[in-house]
């Protein structure tokens, strides 16, 4: 009996996975033969299992069922899921946070004893820094994603510094970056491509009707949507020359807060977003690097501005 039930174990284990499984790499992965497996199937579909019959190739595979199955995870597979709940609970989506704890705690309680220490050992060194930004409602994101899904144009209030706003777009994407949670949509307005922050837009209901999508710009490339959603949807977009060759620079900025461009063999091409002037000056001084601002002109005056006002605060009385 215990010899049936780990077999049993390890088929449902092997039948998770998003590739069915044929009647031949079960029997040889289980060591039985045939007949057996199919008994064995069977037996899963007893309790409860959906087992489903693949047409075509004669393999098996997990459906989806009234119920969550046992999980079956190798050990990287938990060690990843653990730490993936740990950081949802520091995350950026609101409301999360208690149910990520339950989870983590639940799968802490049954990992055996060498990845429970891995896990925890992570845990105690770790200090969860929050992302210092708005976290978005869930409801927002569900409701943003399924009119993604459903091609359905998406109208909502979006406010973006002190300037508030009404939008009507046709929605494309989600974007994460780790800090935020973007749309990428076409602006029926403005007859182009727009990156919006989810925690400022609040979806208006319903939704408008069903349109064709169009051809978007690339997600992963830098010259596509990583420009759009490093700078679109703040008040200010600047752009500045560093006097450090393009791979020097991405050595420090990512592509979710800037983008970057050469400009020969020792200087650089930054062009980053935010809603306030200040902040982008401090974000490109303190890297140290010599730059020149180019645009936009109230980005240069204040500039100007703060170079007056540190020299009299340096200057001796």
């Amino acid at each position: 009996m215990r010899e049936t039930s780990a077999r049993l174990l390890r088929l449902l284990s092997l039948l998770q996975g998003p590739v069915p499984r044929s009647g031949t790499e079960l029997t040889e992965r289980l060591g039985v033969d045939a007949r057996t497996v199919r008994r064995d199937i069977e037996r899963l579909r007893d309790l409860g299992y959906p087992v489903e019959t693949t047409p075509g190739v004669a393999g098996y595979r997990l459906g989806a069922g009234a119920g969550v199955p046992p999980l079956l995870l190798d050990d990287d597979e938990a060690v990843a899921v653990a730490i993936g709940l740990r950081t949802a609970a520091a995350g950026t989506v609101a409301g999360i946070e208690e149910s990520s704890l339950r989870a983590l705690t639940k799968l802490e309680q049954v990992l055996p004893s060498r990845l429970r220490h891995r896990v925890r050992t992570l845990g105690s060194v770790t200090v969860p820094v929050p992302a210092g930004t708005a976290a978005v409602d869930p409801a927002v994101l569900a409701a943003v994603a399924a009119a993604c899904a459903a091609h359905e144009q998406l109208r909502f209030d979006y406010a973006s510094g002190p300037n508030a706003s009404r939008r009507r777009t046709e929605p494309h994407r989600l974007l994460h970056t780790g800090r935020h949670w973007y749309l990428l949509a076409w602006d029926l307005d403005r007859a182009d491509w727009r990156t919006f922050r989810l925690d400022r837009l609040r979806p208006r209901t319903p939704t408008g009707p069903r349109f064709t999508p169009r051809e978007a710009p690339e997600v992963d490339t830098a010259s596509g949507t990583v420009r759009r959603f490093s700078t679109g949807g703040y008040r200010y977009t600047g752009r500045f020359t560093l006097h450090v060759p393009a791979q020097v620079a991405a050595d420090r900025i990512t592509p979710s807060v800037g983008y970057l461009e050469p400009a020969g063999d020792d200087r650089c091409t930054l062009v980053a977003g935010s809603d306030s002037l200040d902040e982008l000056i401090l974000y490109v001084g303190l890297f140290g690097f010599e730059f020149e601002a180019h645009e936009p002109p109230e980005l240069i005056t204040r500039i100007q501005e703060l170079c007056t006002l540190l020299t009299r605060a340096t200057t001796a009385p």
